[in-house]
Order: C-alpha cells, then structure tokens, then sequence
C-alpha cells in the first residue's frame, strides 16, 4: 500500500475514532438524564466502538511497516487481528444490549423524550456518512481494518434505526396512552442487538478465514490463470494457489515451460509472469514461481 493510501485510512480511524467519542457522549447523557434504554445501550455500543477504533488505529500503523527479517511477507495480518478484536467488542456490546432491553419490559415504561429521538436522529445521519466514508477508502485501499471499522458503522446506523423508530412509537403510546407502544425504546434495543450480532458474524468470520489462510475465490484464481497461460512459454499450469494475507495477496504457481530454455531464458519468463499479474491485479503483493520442465509432445 503506498504512504498516501496509508495516510488516508489512519485519518478515517481517526475521524471515526472522534466521532464515536463525541456520540458516545451525547448518547449516554441523553439517555441517562431522559431514561432512554436504547439511547444507554447505543452509548455503551459507541463506547465499545472506542475500544474497537482503537485497536483498528493500532493495528493499521503496524500493518504499515515493511517487511523485516522476522516478518517476511510484511505485517498486513495486523489488520486481521484488529477485524476479529472489533468483532469481540461488538458481540460483547450486543450482549449488553439485549440485556437491558430485556430488563425493561419488567419495569414501568419510562417517559419518552423528544431530545432523544433528536440525539438518534442525528447519530443515524452521522453514522451513515461515516460508513460510506470508510467503506468506500477501505475498498481504494484494501484495508480490512477499516472496511471492519465501516460495518461497524453501518451496526450504528441499524441501532440507530431501531432507537428512532422506537422512541419514536413511545412518543405516539405516551400521548395516545397506547401501552404496548410506550416499551418501543426497550423493543427498539433488542433490534438492535439482533443486527450488531449478525454484522458480528461475518465480520470475525471473515478475520478467521483470512488468518486461516483460506484460498481466494475460484473466479479469481481463473483469473490468474488466465493471464499466467497468456505467456507464450508457459505450456502447462501444474498447480496454483492464491492466499489473502491482510492487505494483499500471495500468489504461489507451478508451471511447465519448455525444457530447452536456459536459465535466463526461465528467469525472463518467471519476470514475465509475475509482472503480468501484478499490473493487472494491484492487491497480489507477492508472485511465487516454479518452474517445471516441459517436452515435446506432452500434453498441456
């Protein structure tokens, strides 16, 4: 990744890091001094989105580091391990939630306040433009700490859908005395929970699969195929694989060539590939190539 690309993800961290400190804030004042379970909940959900951003900014700086002797391929699993500590905090945070909400049905419905679903109001429009933000930089730049970091944004925006709508139906079963509407904001909660939980899952799914080294997709492997065949001495592809590791990807391909070339000859063609690949495909960081001899009459 270049040092602008770099650059521009560890700003994004830190605008989404101040933000939610700023909406943690707000929510969990307003949620205290108007008794507003969801409104508390999203407060602790931000607070934990702190933590998150937190070890995201950690992880991103380190991911950023060259290569070294006792890290070969670089530092981009960094990112990962950020990924899957966002995804803890979120499933603890939507633990909590659910909690809360829960406990609420059992007291009396508190007041609803026009001033937290304003506090909502405005976390649902913050919250959405910080997701399209970060999503859009992380998918430029192949950052899955901050393409994590968006989905965590985008667990804000359904929380804070779920808080106007339910504070919001309190509102309506205060002033009409309409008593199943009034536990909106503690219903609201439990939605809330629901997504954060399932925005979970597939994130930490997908920092496993990636530590796990799980292969690419299938279309992109017959993508790399199709371009390594596309060098005229390659007669054969014996074997390819292709891993993600954090920002990029590891490429790792056994092809016969013809047994005659020299050793020069087989390193040009090696060059070929790797170049080949690389210029169409600016996340594979690294080509790894064997070269297998290949004779007349063999079939390709």
């Amino acid at each position: 990744m270049s040092s602008g690309k770099a650059a521009a993800n560890v700003i994004a961290i830190w605008i989404s890091l101040i933000s939610n400190l700023l909406l943690t804030g707000i929510k969990l004042i307003v949620g205290f001094l108007f008794n507003s379970q969801v409104l508390i909940a999203d407060g602790v959900h931000n607070a934990g989105d702190v933590i998150a951003t937190m070890a995201a900014l950690g992880s991103a700086k380190v991911a950023q580091k060259p290569a070294d002797d006792d890290h070969p391929y670089g530092h981009g699993k960094s990112e990962l391990i950020g990924s899957a500590m966002v995804a803890i905090i979120m499933a603890l945070a939507a633990i909590f939630i659910a909690y809360h909400s829960v406990e609420s049905f059992f007291h009396p419905a508190a007041e609803a306040s026009w001033i937290a679903l304003i506090a909502a109001l405005i976390s649902l429009v913050w919250k959405q433009w910080l997701y399209v933000y970060c999503m859009r930089l992380g998918k430029e730049t192949s950052s899955k700490s901050l393409e994590a970091t968006a989905l965590d944004h985008l667990a804000d925006v359904y929380a804070s859908i779920a808080a106007v709508i339910g504070i919001g139906g309190a509102l309506i079963g205060d002033k009409f005395g309409i008593v199943f509407l009034s536990y909106g904001d503690a219903a609201a909660g439990l939605v809330v929970a629901f997504f954060v939980l399932k925005l979970t899952y597939h994130m930490g799914k997908e920092a496993v699969d990636v530590l796990m080294e799980k292969t690419v997709s299938p279309e992109t492997i017959q993508e790399y195929e199709r371009l390594v065949v596309s060098i005229h001495e390659v007669k054969r592809i014996d074997r390819i694989r292709a891993r993600a590791f954090g920002q990029y990807v590891l490429i790792d391909v056994r092809v016969g060539v013809p047994a005659h070339l020299s050793v020069q000859e087989g390193h040009d063609v090696s060059r070929k590939i790797k170049k080949t690949i690389m210029e169409q495909h600016r996340d594979v960081e690294e080509v790894l190539i064997h070269l297998n001899p290949w004779y007349d009459g063999e079939d390709n």
